[in-house]
């Protein structure tokens, strides 16, 4: 069954339906943060138990494919050697799915954290759209929206 369910889901097909299942969970943190539903199947553990299924069926598709992980601490040497890693499909998709949930992580973190302080879903309607693309940059958007409504300055909370 394992043989079957591996011929089916290709690297491609992976790929396609990780960023088109990814989509609903982003649209209802962004649309509809607010709501009971975003707080049941979003803010909730269940996207991380889809993403942590999957992380896991990878790197078992990839062990009986015979891929050497060792090779992945290669990326610690130099930009170089984590350059010829992204050109490895097996580590580029794995990589892909860690970007992908660590991403929604953080979205569902500033949903969370809006809610405890109250600030309004139309203030973190454009850190979520960023947090979506590029991480980073939009926990930085919120973080400085975050400061006016905490009245405070917090390294840890």
């Amino acid at each position: 069954m394992i043989e079957q369910i591996s011929n089916f889901f290709s690297i491609e097909m992976i790929y396609l339906w990780l960023n088109i299942g990814v989509l609903p969970f982003w649209i209802l943190l962004i649309f509809f943060s607010h709501t009971r539903l975003s707080s049941f199947l979003v803010t909730s553990i269940f996207p991380h138990l889809i993403l942590g299924g999957l992380y896991i069926y990878l790197v078992y598709y990839f062990y009986i494919s015979g891929y050497d992980f060792l090779n992945n601490f290669k990326l610690y040497l130099g930009i170089k050697h984590l350059n010829n890693l992204f050109s490895d499909y097996p580590f580029l998709l794995m990589f892909w799915v860690h970007f992908i949930a660590i991403n929604l992580f953080c979205g569902c973190w500033i949903v969370r954290d809006s809610q405890k302080l109250m600030i309004s879903k139309f203030f973190i309607f454009l850190p979520l759209i960023v947090t979506y693309f590029v991480g980073p940059l939009g926990l930085l958007i919120y973080w400085i929206i975050r400061i006016f409504f905490a009245k405070r300055i917090s390294l840890y909370d």
